[in-house]
């Protein structure tokens, strides 16, 4: 994986003042160089600038970027950050072309693929990725994006410059643009946070190209167009054949996601989704008399403080056992300390440069860079539950009928504690239900559905449009923030698009959660991690953590110049910090409850006062 960045003004002419611009770029290069810690390079011409960073994969000694290609005279620069893996039938189609690559570089082979079949060739690719090719004969910038938006990409437009990178800090270093917030941030952060509206960059005038998109730049102006989104299409396929599909489809993905010229590792939990991907790899791995390393998390006394809820009915680390034993897998237990989680929910918003999912994150953040010491790829069972329907949303009646984002039913939470004043100038509600009926009017219901199917249908779309994005930011953050790169196959494209159209009635067949995927897993796992019921990613129910987590947002709180105070009700916010915390009642998700809401004030505070955040309120 790898940080891009870059610039693009039809009506400049950046060699004028080729040392600043040139500086510009370097500065890019730097402040995303967690990205990619291995390599890095600049390119400049008349009308556009490019940098990147490289953390090296996939042909180690000749994957430098930006890289050049000519064609008929002209010339074709790219720089690329992500993962494609279709590469064999890419370069075969190449060939066929009679179109010779000179090394085996994923990034040669999609300017090839550029240069030979034209801009729609994106269709082709299979992967994660964003990048950006600008052709210097006809001085036009094409920004791609991947279908779901595994790998970020943000922009802005400042007096008719484009400016791009791979994170929002990569914007911020070229001069003029600004972090600034107005209501509609103030929404962003506190009626739907840690989600976004898709294409939202929060900031004031800061946007993120949307999954599935591309953006063509030139002297007419800017123009996007999707290529990809999910559609609603009649499931014709018998139920044996359903499984036999999606099985198909599955360890094919995890099989592909494996493509690497360097060691790869896998995050074990001892739940189907990640088990499932840990003995896919294990086995392939065999094959070739090697062993899978695996991970997995947890929290330090969590054996004592653990409390079950609905949402988090079981520890992990009985589950991890037997699953470490089942793949004879070279095994680390990762723990992670109060003060470290802590402490790192300011490092997660140096790698978000926002708020995000408090100490889910933090966490991750932690055991990515502990994995990163050793690995530089890493596959997860990230998305499993959005695509086949393992949330609590998905089998509840209030939930399918609730009219507006499942994983967020009551802002109430969220309302109580801000300024009563702005609050009413936000005008929270609105802004939110906007998002949600603006969404659900994106989804396109079947003739024959009824109104349950119909729910369901735009719950699984909403999920993966929204709450599978925040999740996949989440870990492309903490992962790439130590050059650790996550895959996530079960994000993979063909599989989502024939999953999400897979009815209800297979789905969660004689009442069982992600019916379909454990079935298409028998025989790949022992039954009890088949059958064992959801658990989501662990979290702490140390006392000491709330605690310690209370006594810092009141000292951030304490003190006058204090950017959060012009938001909160601080009265409001006192109360709550002196209340026991509901460890079972999320605010967001099924992970994100009171003590996360401390946890998220003190993001924000700190992205508020790091970011030098100006308020348009």
């Amino acid at each position: 994986m790898c940080s891009i960045a870059g610039f693009y003004d039809s009506s400049a002419s950046f060699p004028s003042n080729q040392a600043e611009f040139e500086h510009i770029l370097q500065k890019m290069c730097q402040v995303q160089a967690h990205r990619g810690p291995d390599d890095s390079g600049t390119f400049l011409s008349t009308k556009c600038g490019l940098s990147h960073t490289r953390l090296s994969i996939i042909d180690l000694k000749n994957g430098h970027q930006p890289m050049t290609r000519s064609k008929n005279d002209g010339l074709y620069h790219i720089v690329y950050n992500g993962e494609i893996y279709n590469l064999k039938s890419l370069r075969q189609a190449l060939f066929e072309r009679d179109v010779i690559p000179k090394t085996s570089s994923d990034t040669e082979i999609i300017l090839l693929s550029y240069l030979t079949f034209g801009p729609q060739f994106v269709e082709k690719l299979d992967g994660i990725f964003a990048f950006a090719i600008y052709n210097e004969r006809h001085q036009t910038l094409t920004l791609y994006r991947d279908s779901f938006g595994v790998k970020p990409l943000f922009y802005t437009v400042l007096n008719g410059t484009l400016i791009f990178a791979s994170e929002i800090k990569g914007l911020l270093c070229f001069p003029g643009v600004k972090a600034k917030l107005d209501l509609n941030g103030l929404n962003e952060l506190f009626g739907l946070g840690p989600a976004r509206i898709p294409g939202s960059g929060v900031l004031k005038d800061i946007y993120e190209l949307k999954p599935g998109t591309s953006m063509t730049c030139n002297e007419s102006g800017f123009q996007t167009h999707t290529y990809f989104r999910l559609t609603s299409q009649p499931h014709t396929d018998s139920y044996e054949d359903t499984i036999e599909k999606t099985r198909f489809l599955v360890t094919d993905a995890i099989k592909r996601q494996m493509i690497s010229d360097v060691p790869i590792c896998t995050f074990l939990s001892g739940g189907v989704d990640s088990s499932l991907v840990s003995a896919v790899c294990a086995k392939e791995l065999a094959l070739k008399g090697e062993k899978l390393t695996t991970y997995s998390f947890d929290f330090t006394e969590n054996d004592k403080y653990f409390k079950a809820n609905s949402f988090q009915p079981s520890m992990d680390r009985p589950y991890v056992d037997k699953m470490a034993e089942f793949l004879q897998s070279d095994h680390h237990y990762l723990e992670c300390g109060n003060k470290t989680q802590a402490d790192k929910l300011y490092e997660s918003v140096d790698a978000h440069d926002l708020p995000c999912m408090a100490d889910v994150d933090s966490s991750l953040l932690y055991f990515c860079g502990e994995a990163a010491k050793n690995h530089k790829v890493v596959l997860t069972g990230e998305c499993a539950d959005e695509v086949f329907g393992g949330y609590p949303w998905f089998h509840k009646e209030s939930f399918l009928n609730c009219g507006t984002f499942p994983w967020t039913p009551d802002l109430s939470p969220r309302k109580q504690l801000l300024n009563q004043e702005l609050l009413q100038r936000m005008d929270m509600d609105a802004y939110v239900q906007n998002a949600y009926e603006t969404a659900i009017r994106e989804i396109q219901l079947l003739p024959d559905e009824n109104e349950t199917e119909a729910g369901r249908r735009r719950i699984g779309y909403l999920n993966i449009r929204f709450f599978m994005q925040t999740l996949l930011n989440r870990m492309d953050r903490t992962s790439m923030h130590s050059g650790l790169e996550a895959r996530v196959p079960f994000a993979d494209r063909e599989l989502v698009s024939y999953v999400f159209n897979i009815p209800w009635e297979m789905k969660a067949k004689d009442g069982i959660v992600k019916n379909v995927l454990r079935q298409a897993a028998r025989t790949l796992l022992p039954d009890e991690i088949l059958f064992r019921k959801k658990s989501p990613y662990p979290k702490t129910y140390n006392p000491n953590y709330e605690q310690l987590l209370c006594e810092r947002l009141k000292n951030v709180l304490s003190r006058p110049d204090c950017p959060l105070l012009p938001l909160i009700d601080q009265h409001a916010v006192t109360q709550f910090l002196e209340r026991p915390k509901d460890y079972g009642a999320p605010w967001y998700g099924q992970l994100m409850a009171g003590p996360q809401m401390t946890a998220y004030l003190l993001q924000t505070e700190y992205f508020l006062r790091k970011y030098h955040v100006e308020l348009i309120i």
